[in-house]
Formats: structure tokens, C-alpha cells, sequence
């Protein structure tokens, strides 16, 4: 069974603000798009909203921020939502391995934003969380899985190790600098000033350099909306490739810098520049918005493994990135047009 989430529902359980477009063309397409929550995703939206990405491909968007993935699942599969552009889907693969009718149409976030980090001064590696307590989200979802992943990597004995469900990245740094578990996975963009928020990064704990094969976020939809609104979605996507685009690049610093203090206007100058020094540096986003067979079979045999996911799906049941490639040609189109 999928959780029905009505349109009412995912709106009671959305974490931000509800984005609307104004000022649009004569007759734009109506596009509802649920993402994930954190501090790139909430830049991101309002980047993509003040730069008007999504209008200049005659969209009236709707946007959900949304905390709970299984909520963005359920609003996907009850179509009170048409698709997600910047969530992870790594609860996808088993969906559809249980009947849901839903595919991966491209890339967002390629790389995992987060680190582990602890506040204990007598922890320092990834060996020094054997025995001790990791905060995390729920089991088997996305942070408790790259964590495990991690250590996993580095030949650390998870049997030995405590992982507490804390919530959210957000909610885990708190329960890190509070010194109330060992350590967690937060935001990337604390590495550069970790001292601040008195915690430190582990060694080997930074997931952008550590587990590239991982694909962070993607963009999500059912077959019901590919059937039905195929248009949209290419139009959607050409603006989130837009928005990639322009994001990776040094022009977009102030217009950066003006969305980062819109969505945390009481964040110091400091985390801004974190932030965007941190997306200068990895280019973390899918500017081809193209997820290749192997990024998809990666995280497959990561659930296989967790025993979420019985056996590894064909690409062509899980995804269809046909959709992308007509929004790259919709957005270069639009680019030769406009000189832009």
C-alpha cells in the first residue's frame, strides 16, 4: 500500500512557504511540484523564484517544501501533486517494485550535501563512532543510509553503533552541537566554519568526496502525468536545468546571496558564503539533468541491500529520461532565441 495524500494533506505537512508564479503568460500551464526540505533546497526554490525560471517556460508553479519524503511519494502516486524536481527518490525503486506506477525523469543534486560531523572532542574519525550513538533520520531512509554507506566504506562495524532517528539534517545538527549523540550527517556547507558552531569534521566525512556514485536528488513524476501532461514536464525540467546553469556560475553570486538572505534573513553573511563557495567548488547539480544506468543500478543495490528493495529494477521500468533530453532541447532553443 501507498500513502493517499490528498492536496489538503500535503499542504498541512508542508514545511515552507507555498510558491505561486504572478505576471504570467496568457494561458500557462498549472505545474504543483513538491520538494524536499534544507538549507540548498529552500536557496534553490527561491532562487528559481526570483529569477522567474519556471514563468519563462509559461508555467504557473505551485511549490511545496516538504520534510517527509513518503508524503511527496503519496502526493505523487494520489496526484494531488505532479512531480518533484529536487528530492530524493531513493523510495521510489521499491514503490514501483510493489506496483506503483511512477518514474525518474532526471538529475539535481548529484552529489550528497552533507558531512559527519561530532562536537565531541575525543571523536575524530569514522572509527571513533564504533560504539558510540549516530543521530539520523528514520532507518533506512536517505541520511541513514548514506551514513551506513559511509561507514560501511571505511570498514566500521555499524553493528556496533547506535543510530537514533532525530529527524531532519536540520534537526541533527542541532542534536550534534547539543552533544547529545556522537555525531550525524549535516550540512556540507558547515565545513568551512565548523568552529563556530563548536563541532568538527570527521576524517573521510565529507559525502560530496566520498560517495559521488550516490545521486543526492532527482526529479520524479507518475506515468499518469507523463501520459497526460508530457508538455509540462519538459518545460519544468528546462527550467530547473536553466536554474543549474546559472547557479554554477560566478554571475549568479548576488542573485545567490539575495535569495539565501530571503529564505534565513538572520543567518550570518558567513553561512551564506558557505554555501555558495561550497556549490562554486563541487558543481554539485546536473546541468545535462541526465542519470545514467549505473547511478540508478547504485542505488538500487543500496536498497537491495538494506532489504527495502527485493532486486534490482531494468532502467527502462524505473526511468525515462526522454523527457530531459526534449527539455535541454526546449532550454537551448530558448537560449539561441534570447542570446541567454
Amino acid at each position: 500500500m501507498f500513502p493517499i495524500v490528498s492536496r489538503r494533506e500535503l499542504l498541512l505537512g508542508a514545511s515552507g512557504m507555498v510558491l505561486s508564479g504572478a505576471g504570467l503568460a496568457a494561458n500557462p500551464a498549472r505545474i504543483k511540484v513538491a520538494n524536499a526540505g534544507g538549507s540548498l533546497n529552500l536557496t534553490m526554490g527561491e532562487l528559481m523564484r526570483q529569477q522567474r525560471f519556471l514563468e519563462s517556460f509559461d508555467l504557473d508553479p505551485e511549490i511545496l517544501t516538504v520534510a517527509d519524503g513518503t508524503r511527496i511519494l503519496g502526493g505523487i502516486v494520489s496526484g494531488s501533486v505532479d512531480v518533484s524536481t529536487a528530492s530524493g527518490f531513493g523510495q521510489v525503486f521499491p514503490a514501483i517494485e510493489r506496483g506503483a506506477a511512477l518514474k525518474i525523469l532526471a538529475g539535481g543534486s548529484l552529489l550528497p550535501a552533507l558531512a559527519l560531523f561530532s562536537a565531541k572532542p575525543g571523536i575524530r574519525t569514522l572509527q571513533d563512532l564504533a560504539g558510540k550513538t549516530i543521530g539520523t533520520g528514520s532507518i533506512g531512509a536517505l541520511i541513514h543510509q548514506l551514513t551506513v554507506s559511509l561507514l560501511q566504506k571505511y570498514q566500521v562495524d555499524v553493528s556496533r553503533i547506535r543510530f537514533v532517528n532525530i529527524g531532519s539534517s536540520a534537526d541533527i545538527y542541532r542534536a550534534v552541537a547539543a552533544g547529545t549523540v556522537d555525531g550525524g550527517a549535516v550540512d556540507v556547507a558547515l565545513i568551512e566554519n565548523a568552529a563556530e558552531h563548536r563541532m568538527h569534521l570527521l576524517e573521510h566525512g565529507n559525502m560530496s568526496v566520498e560517495l559521488k556514485e550516490y545521486t543526492y536528488q532527482g526529479a520524479w513524476t507518475s506515468d499518469r502525468m507523463i501520459a497526460t501532461n508530457r508538455n509540462a514536464l519538459v518545460r519544468t525540467l528546462a527550467a530547473c536545468a536553466r536554474l543549474y546553469r546559472f547557479v554554477q556560475t560566478p554571475q549568479a553570486r548576488d542573485a545567490f546571496m539575495r535569495a539565501r538572505r530571503v529564505v534565513f534573513p538572520t543567518a550570518a553573511g558567513s553561512e551564506h558564503l558557505a554555501l555558495w563557495n561550497y556549490i562554486q567548488t563541487y558543481k554539485p547539480f546536473a546541468v545535462t539533468l541526465a542519470l545514467t544506468p549505473e547511478r540508478l543500478r547504485y542505488m538500487q543495490a543500496l536498497n537491495v541491500s538494506f532489504k527495502v528493495q527485493r532486486q534490482i529494477l531494468p532502467f527502462e521500468r524505473v526511468a525515462d529520461m526522454s523527457i530531459a533530453a526534449d527539455a535541454l532541447k526546449l532550454l537551448d532553443g530558448a537560449v539561441s532565441k534570447n542570446g541567454r
